[in-house]
């Protein structure tokens, strides 16, 4: 049973022995990269490496619902891309146009 779902892996028309299985693979570490940011402090983030980050997760996840074949590889790494650059652009827009530490106006009390 393993051996044959391995087979259809090995065989399939995005599966290892081309490039449309391996680019998404390695596409991982841009992801995986970003995620690392997560500790990064906000100011230093960059709002064109996250704009394209995200721009590219949604572009290519639709593109990898609609060729032949379908290819899950791609479309999940593109989703995780897109998800993280979101995050990563949420919390530089918080940080640079609602911070916190700034004192709220006063209301008047009579």
């Amino acid at each position: 049973m393993a051996a044959s779902k391995l087979q259809a892996l090995w065989n399939h028309p995005a599966g290892p022995k081309t490039i449309h299985f391996w680019a998404p693979t390695f596409k991982w570490g841009i992801s995986i990269a970003n995620i690392a940011d997560f500790a990064k402090p906000p100011e230093k983030l960059s709002y064109p490496q996250q704009i394209a980050v995200t721009a590219t997760g949604v572009i290519w996840s639709r593109y990898s619902t609609v060729i032949t074949p379908k290819n899950w590889n791609l479309f999940s790494v593109n989703i995780a891309m897109a998800g993280t650059g979101i995050y990563q652009l949420s919390r530089k827009i918080k940080h640079d146009y609602f911070p916190e530490g700034e004192a709220k106006p006063a209301v008047a009390t009579e």
